[in-house]
Order: structure tokens, then sequence, then C-alpha cells
């Protein structure tokens, strides 16, 4: 009697530890399908911008024609562009001590990458011994992070930058914030609004997620050589697991 009632009770024991096994399983299931929803969301509503080329009756009213982006010209500002290979992809609005790079890329139709290219951003920052926080910020989430540069003299330091992102139909724009609009994010506030300002032109053709939308020059440029040789930027502070660039000629728009 006793010998049988021990070996039930290892057996309901065993079915027990596989119940509990089932249920940790789900359980990490489940951690994993919620960790995939979150970076797989569909583009949230964008009533304050950036705003899709749909979205805008007359995009260049106020903004600088780059092609694929729309930037609003700010009385003062430089617009600086960036190259990859020969395309340029990349514009950097310089307000005094503060700077904003603008780049679009292509995304799903109906899935957001914002939530997963931060998680890149981060890892790869990290792994070069950078310091990361994500905050919800004017913008939404971003990164705020310390990423390690060489100063003139030679030495070691670190730079203060701010990753910001907004997902939209069929596109998504990065922002990439630095000098006091990063260090002093309350001082940013012209500079987030150049961000949510701009226009996307994504364009009907096929495109595969995070290819870069490309842009070109305006018709009245004036372009100021800066004398920068093109640099591999595999390890760039800006690249962010989004691609390389390189630093380009600027435009200088006064209005």
């Amino acid at each position: 009697m006793f010998g049988r009632r021990k070996k039930m009770s290892s057996a309901e024991d065993a079915a027990d530890a596989a119940d509990a096994a089932g249920e940790a399983e789900q359980v990490v299931d489940a951690d994993a399908a919620d960790e995939a929803e979150r970076v797989r969301l569909e583009p949230e509503p964008r009533p304050d911008g950036p705003w899709d080329s749909t979205e805008v009756g007359e995009p260049g009213e106020g903004r600088v024609d780059l092609g694929g982006l729309f930037v609003p010209g700010v009385e003062g500002m430089e617009l600086r562009v960036e190259v990859a290979g020969d395309a340029i992809v990349a514009a950097t609005v310089v307000l005094k001590d503060s700077a904003i790079q603008l780049q679009g890329f292509a995304a799903p139709k109906r899935e957001g990458i914002w939530g997963e290219v931060r998680e890149e951003i981060a890892s790869g920052i990290t792994q070069q011994g950078g310091v990361i926080d994500e905050v919800e910020g004017p913008l939404g989430w971003e990164l705020r992070a310390q990423v390690p540069v060489q100063l003139p003299d030679g030495t070691g330091g670190f730079q203060v930058v701010r990753f910001v992102g907004i997902d939209g139909p069929r596109w998504f724009l990065r922002g990439v914030i630095s000098g006091q609009g990063a260090v002093q994010p309350q001082a940013a506030g012209l500079l987030e609004q150049i961000f949510r300002d701009t226009v996307v032109v994504r364009g009907d053709g096929p495109m595969a997620p995070r290819d870069p939308i490309v842009l070109q020059l305006p018709n009245n440029a004036q372009m100021v050589p800066e004398g920068v040789q093109q640099e591999d930027q595999a390890n760039s502070r800006f690249s962010g697991g989004m691609g390389q660039l390189a630093r380009g000629p600027e435009i200088t728009e006064i209005r």
C-alpha cells in the first residue's frame, strides 16, 4: 500500500514538474512574444510630424528641397550633406553650438522599426564602452548616449549624443542631436521642431527596409568646400548600425 502510494506520488511530482516547466516555457515564450511585439509595432499616429509628402500641400514652402527630404529653413542655419559612395544620404542642420543630423530610410508598410533600431544602436555603443540611457523625451522614446571619442590631444573622452526616431508610412526618420542640444536637452527645442516639421518623400518605387532615402542638392545651393576627405565610418557614432556615412560638402542657407 505504502509502496504503491509512493509510486503514485512520484508520478504526480513528475507531472507537477512537467506542468511547471511548461508554464515556465510559456512565460518565456510570452516574454519573447511581448518583446517582438514591442519591437515590431505599427507606426503610431504623427499629429505633430514628421510628415509624409502626401500629408503636406506645399512641402517646399519654408523648407529646403533635398529631394527625399524637405528640411525646414531657419535663420542663420548651416545645412551640410553627407554621402555614402556617390549618393547623398543625410543632411545635418547646424545652429550655433548644436546640430541635428537627419536621415530617412525605407521601412515595411505596416511595421515600425524604431524599437529595433534603438536596440541595435544601444548595443553598438555599449560594445564600444559607451553609456546608454533610454528615455521618453519630447519626440517619444529616444537614446541619450555618451559615446567614446578620441580628443584632439589623442586622449580618450566621451561625446553626448541624442538619437531620436519616428516611424512613418513605409519610412523611418532618424535624427542625431549633438552639441549643446544633446548636453542640455531642454535647450534643443528648435532642433526638435526642425525634426517634427521635416517632410519625407519615400516615393512609390520598391525599396528594401532600411535602404537610405537618397537626397539631392537644391538648385540654388551655395557650396562651401570644407576640405574634408571621405573617411570610413564603420564605427561612427552616427552610424548606429544603419550604414556607413562619410562627411560631405556644406551648404550655407541664410534666411
